[in-house]
């Protein structure tokens, strides 16, 4: 029975060291297959037995074999996270194409998440991929589709299964990367065009979101990642001067509340419309 876990878990390790690649050299606009695996400081290449996932940044102690110099924690912890989280998604899905689904989902998100963190990026490349990719997948795993299909219904068209994923997919996208362009140009505007508080980067992240998860989830990501934003930025500002003028990752926090309404979004959102009385 544990199989399956410990392969989805080996499997994560590899490709959190491929996803650190990508983190690394996508918001530089860098290929991720050529050159090969380099320290970033003597860039002498990294040799197979000290690539091995974790196992090789333990023994090295977290130093370049060659500069000595450190390697940075984000490594191995992109690789334990992508394992953890694809486990998490087969314990959610099972051996499913929604556990293709929403692994992939979970992967591009860790990118993002980290570039976003490390740098303020979000690569095009990522979300016009995931994008393209979740609309593909909504023909194969069904996208919820409310309100989409109410609202359609009213005037009397009734959209098959397919069509109803596809349009949920669409909206859904519609939805979070319409709400946070919205949003950015009203501040934009409102701050005499002086500065801009949500980046393109985010509209794009939420319109790769939406194609995966439909409104309702793409709307509880919105809300939770606001609101772990907000609770981690607003007592951090009052507390130091060092945040005053920081710039906070919101793809970062936007990225972990996709995460989280992928695999837990589902029965949250059931629990709240019993309790509502909506459902």
């Amino acid at each position: 029975m544990l199989v399956p876990y410990f392969v989805v878990a080996a499997f994560g390790l590899v490709f959190g060291s491929f996803l650190n690649v990508c983190i690394a050299r996508l918001p530089k606009h860098e290929s991720i297959v050529m050159p090969r695996s380099h320290c970033p400081r003597c860039n002498r290449p990294i040799q197979w037995y000290d690539n091995i996932p974790v196992v090789s940044y333990l023994a090295l102690r977290g130093k370049c074999r060659y500069c000595h110099e450190k390697i940075s924690y984000i490594y191995p912890l992109v690789e334990i996270l992508t394992a953890a989280l694809l486990v998490a998604t087969l314990a959610k899905y099972e051996l499913s194409p929604d556990f293709v689904k929403y692994a992939l989902l979970v992967m591009l998100l860790l990118v993002l998440i980290f570039t976003d963190l490390i740098g303020r990026v979000i690569p095009h490349s990522v979300t016009i991929f995931g994008m393209g990719t979740g609309l593909l997948l909504s023909l194969v795993v069904p996208v919820d589709s409310r309100p989409i299909a109410g609202i359609l219904g009213l005037i009397g068209f009734y959209p098959g299964d397919l069509m109803g994923s596809l349009l949920g997919s669409v909206s859904g996208a519609l939805v979070g990367g319409g709400l946070f362009y919205v949003v950015g140009e009203a501040f934009y505007y409102f701050s005499g065009k002086t500065k801009e508080y949500i980046g393109f980067g985010d509209v794009m992240l939420m319109l790769m979101v939406g194609t995966f998860l439909g409104v309702p989830l793409t709307l509880m990501t919105v809300l939770l990642g606001s609101l772990a934003g907000t609770f981690l930025a607003v007592p951090l500002t009052l507390v130091s001067q060092r945040f005053r003028n920081y710039e906070w990752p919101y793809g970062t926090f936007l990225g972990a509340a996709a995460i989280f309404s992928s695999l837990g979004g589902p029965a949250l959102l059931d629990w709240y419309l019993k309790w509502s009385g909506i459902a």
